[in-house]
């Protein structure tokens, strides 16, 4: 059995000031997640090898209780992904932690990792609309255990803030796992909460104990100065993402938001490098506050991807409908187009090349995924423009794929997929989002990444997601089908499924 104990007795945290520096004590390597290889993957909440996906529908009625929230699961088979069966989860599952409420929002937010090191992942799913006591829309997270039959509702945990439940904080609303540091063999998770960044350790009983406990610890970080040519840029935190930029076999951690001050809305994120006895702030990188992680090049370094969607004009067309910055991983981590320190390589709709034109509200690089989906050693990139007006029918929504190469992502076979292109199912209706989340994921382990694109707007927002498979040549709309929350049996009036689907 597992047992709870509440995040105000139990927990480990970094509240992220300028220069903080998390010190842990030594350990053996594990596994790295957060890029495309195989070994990094971490949403095998099974153990078969095969990727499952995890997908939130927040505004799903549970019981009747609209915006309660759920989440499904579909597992990988050597066929791919079961776009038939899902086991479906909320706060009214047994053993899951709380009661469905309306405005819960439960699936906001999804994250995994094995965080207790048994080697089935586990998954983070967020409710930031929670109320906690009288405390109005606080927020908090239950922690669903991975085992061989997969995520069950029995054992789950709550995570609450560590800040205490403050009206209005809406903790929940964004996570990451990786193996940050050597203090566990399991993965450690980051939460955003409130602009700081809290890391939530989990721990295991001695071996010899008939059973296993996984609680939140305790772990105090010391700070250190910040250096003084890299301060810490004040942004207002939106996403979190991982990965081993600089291939010490330790993810890092990278956090997005959109700068505040005399420059707002500008996307900016903290670099910082994970090791042996340290997660340490390094920089503050140009881009966000969108963020995703994989091998663009194959040169073994987990490259970092950021999305733009909305920068302010800055009285170039380009930058009104969204851009995606490009940062290559090396010893020294991310590397801008000129090394370290400098701008990213931008991409826009007005790029040579690439699919599409720049226009004010397309959204592009609202959401990113990385993975190889042709099996050539280069993972390629897919880009969510769920703002792309398709002739009349406003934010319709866009979805474009690059491909990867020696030198990064390319134009070169660059495509873009609607709902209006042939062999995608659907019809194109205003408001649908497509492209709202997209997520490589290679559920039959054949090293071939498919591609899920979701539209949480579609069917006046009851949400849909498409699988796009991924032939020898690469992924494609030919055979591409779709699923949604009423194909499970869940509640799919206004579920917005889709809103959230793990990287």
């Amino acid at each position: 059995m597992r047992k709870h104990r509440s995040a105000a007795l139990a927990a480990a945290t970094l509240l992220l000031v300028t220069g903080a520096g998390l010190v842990a004590a030594p350990a053996a390597h594990a596994g790295v997640p957060g890029g495309t290889r195989a070994d990094d993957r971490n949403t095998d909440f099974n153990g078969d090898g095969r990727d499952d996906v995890l997908i939130g529908a927040p505004g799903a009625s549970v019981g009747g209780r609209r915006g309660a929230g759920l989440v499904t699961v579909q597992y990988g088979t050597a066929r791919g992904l079961d776009t038939a069966r899902a086991t479906v989860l909320s706060q009214d599952t047994a053993g899951v932690p709380g009661t469905a409420e309306a405005g819960d929002g439960f699936g906001t937010a999804v994250a995994t990792g094995d965080l207790d090191g048994d080697g089935y992942d586990d998954a983070v799913v967020g409710a930031p609309g929670e109320d906690i006591g009288r405390t109005a829309d606080a927020g908090g997270a239950v922690v669903l255990w991975g085992s061989r039959y997969g995520l069950l509702g029995s054992g789950s945990e709550w995570l609450g803030s560590l800040l205490g439940a403050t009206a209005g904080a809406r903790f929940g609303s964004a996570f990451a796992a990786g193996r940050f540091t050597a203090e566990t063999t399991g993965d450690q998770l980051i939460a955003l909460d409130r602009g700081r960044v809290e890391w939530h350790v989990f721990g295991s009983a001695p071996a010899a104990e008939a059973t296993r406990r996984h609680d939140v610890r305790a772990v105090p970080r010391p700070r250190t100065a910040a250096r003084a040519d890299e301060p810490l840029r004040d942004i207002v935190a939106r996403s979190v993402t991982t990965g081993d930029y600089d291939r010490n076999g330790f993810a890092d951690v990278v956090v997005s938001g959109v700068s505040t001050g005399a420059e707002p809305g500008h996307g900016w994120s903290w670099y910082l490098a994970g090791g042996s006895d340290a997660l340490v702030f390094e920089r503050s990188l140009r881009g966000g506050p969108v963020a995703a992680s994989g091998d663009l090049d194959g040169d073994g370094y987990d490259d970092l991807v950021t999305g733009e969607p909305h920068s302010p004009d800055d009285g170039g067309e380009s930058t009104t409908g969204g851009m995606v910055g490009v940062y290559r991983g090396g010893p020294q981590g991310p590397e801008g187009a000129s090394g370290v320190g400098t701008p990213p390589q931008w991409w826009t709709q007005n790029t040579t090349g690439v699919p599409g034109t720049s226009e004010r509200g397309d959204g592009w690089g609202a959401d990113l995924s990385v993975g190889d989906t042709d099996g050539d050693g280069y993972a390629d990139l897919a880009i969510g423009a769920p703002g792309e007006d398709i002739g009349t029918a406003a934010d319709a929504g866009m979805i474009t794929v690059l491909r990867g190469s020696p030198r990064g992502p390319t134009a070169a076979r660059a495509v873009s997929w609607t709902q209006s292109t042939t062999s995608v199912p659907g019809v194109i209706e205003k408001g649908d989002a497509f492209g709202g989340q997209v997520r490589f994921v290679d559920p039959n382990a054949d090293g071939r990444f498919e591609l899920l694109v979701s539209a949480p707007g579609e069917d006046t927002a009851d949400g849909c997601v498409w699988l796009f498979p991924a032939p020898a040549g690469g992924v494609t709309p030919v055979g591409s089908r779709t699923f949604s929350a009423a194909t499970f049996g869940a509640p799919a009036a206004d579920a917005r499924f889709g809103a959230a689907i793990d990287e």
